[in-house]
């Protein structure tokens, strides 16, 4: 999984389309062109191939949009286009995935991170820093309906604070998907030090789950 951002500020051209069925309908046509060569950059396992082609086509709608290419969970690749659950960016996902095509057996579209089926099975690369999910612990503290959280991973003190941050919501949104994360949690801070009575990931999406009447299936 590798998220991509827009360029640097003075790499970006700040002109965008306010209209975002507008800034959706010329991102489709766009699309429907360059798939193709998509397909075949992620099917030799060279994705570099077409990131900068696909990041101006996302920053095209919105320079504040992020993107990702994974592993489909129907079909063999999926695209997502998020906007961090940022309510100025609703209308352009919501505008996105509305004028989405149907999911094939290539191709499957989100609008926000959906959650992986397992998150202990990611390994994030960052540099010369390897993290996997599985190492993560949490504490989780219930507040009515909306959870409070601790994160801490042993490789978090040597990222910088970007990265840190980066690395404490990544692994809650791969594990509830970014919509039920922005919906039930609340608070969420990063561990210093491994805390007492922490849990899983796998255990908190099955709380946070039974917390929203999820099924945990």
């Amino acid at each position: 999984m590798k998220w991509f951002r827009r360029r640097k500020a003075e790499d970006v051209t700040p002109s965008y389309l306010p209209n975002a069925e507008e800034a959706a309908q010329r991102f489709w046509e766009r699309w429907f062109e360059l798939v193709p060569v998509v397909s075949a950059a992620l099917g030799d396992g060279e994705p570099h191939r077409v990131e900068d082609e696909l990041r101006d086509l996302v920053s095209a709608m919105h320079p504040d949009l992020m993107f990702s290419l994974e592993q489909g969970h129907m079909a063999m690749y999926a695209l997502v286009i998020t906007g961090q659950e940022d309510p100025r960016l609703r209308p352009y996902t919501d505008a996105w995935i509305k004028a989405a095509p149907p999911a094939d057996m290539v191709w499957e579209f989100h609008d926000s991170v959906p959650p992986v089926p397992d998150p202990t099975e990611v390994v994030v690369n960052l540099g010369e820093v390897r993290m996997r999910l599985g190492d993560y612990r949490v504490v989780a503290q219930v507040d009515g309906d909306v959870v409070d959280v601790a994160v801490y991973h042993p490789a978090l003190a040597e990222l910088t604070d970007q990265q840190r941050q980066t690395m404490t919501f990544l692994p809650l949104d791969v594990t509830l998907g970014e919509r039920l994360a922005g919906e039930r949690l609340r608070r969420v801070e990063t561990a210093q030090l491994e805390p007492q009575g922490t849990i899983s990931l796998l255990e908190l999406r099955s709380l946070v789950r039974e917390l929203a009447g999820v099924s945990d299936a």
